[in-house]
């Protein structure tokens, strides 16, 4: 029986490593399927690891019609396997609908990758949907950490270090840019405590190297 699985984590968890993985089994055992993503860093219709992987895939839009897509692809001969779903979090609640339906109509395994919450700590439209419907929901066991050495648990929006809790849901950036270069979009991951002082490790670095304070009183 075909299943729908969502895979999650916080950013450099490896997910996206773990999806070029999971295509690359599948390719490997004969199975032909289709790799999928939205907003990926490395830019349009691409799937890329922080470890140097990447593969071409198909850009899915808030517009992109999984289920009538599929449909017609099958309807002119194609086989189709399985799907891998990287960024599954932009997906609107639609597409999510579409994918399950496409697992319990047509039998094609779905694997799904994605963040659970967004930089305010609220779930992406996408990832809550998934987690409604999937058959399974696997946390990825490689633990990012946060700059304190503990177990990062939430995604940080930064603008030249400092931490922002407002804007856009969908900004493109990455945790690689370092955070004492100036730069208009960057992400962190962090441990709940700092997330919720907005204590990132360069406002940290700024602090350890403050002077002590005058010894008044």
């Amino acid at each position: 029986m075909a299943e729908l699985t969502f895979w999650t984590g916080t950013m450099d968890a490896g997910k996206s490593t773990l999806a070029l993985q999971t295509n690359h089994n599948h390719a490997a055992r004969g199975r032909v399927g289709r790799l999928y993503t939205s907003h990926d860093r490395a830019g349009v219709a691409t799937v890329s690891s922080r470890l140097g992987l990447t593969a071409e895939a198909h850009e899915v839009t808030p517009e992109f019609d999984f289920w009538r897509t599929t449909v017609d692809a099958l309807t002119q001969g194609a086989r189709i396997d399985y799907f891998v779903c990287d960024e599954a979090q932009f997906y609107t609640r639609d597409q999510i609908d579409d994918l399950a339906k496409i697992v319990d109509e047509l039998q094609i395994d779905i694997f799904c990758f994605g963040i659970l919450t967004d930089f305010r700590t609220r779930l992406f439209e996408g990832s809550a949907r998934l987690v409604e419907l999937a058959d399974r929901t696997e946390v990825l066991q490689v633990e990012a950490l946060c700059w304190c050495g503990k177990r990062a648990t939430h995604n940080a929006r930064t603008e030249d270090g400092v931490m922002i809790t407002e804007g856009e849901v969908i900004v493109v950036g990455d945790v690689d840019v370092p955070t004492d270069e100036p730069t208009v979009v960057s992400y962190e991951v962090l441990c709940r405590q700092h997330h919720r002082r907005g204590l990132t490790a360069a406002r940290a670095r700024a602090v350890s190297l403050a002077p002590d304070p005058l010894p008044f009183g």
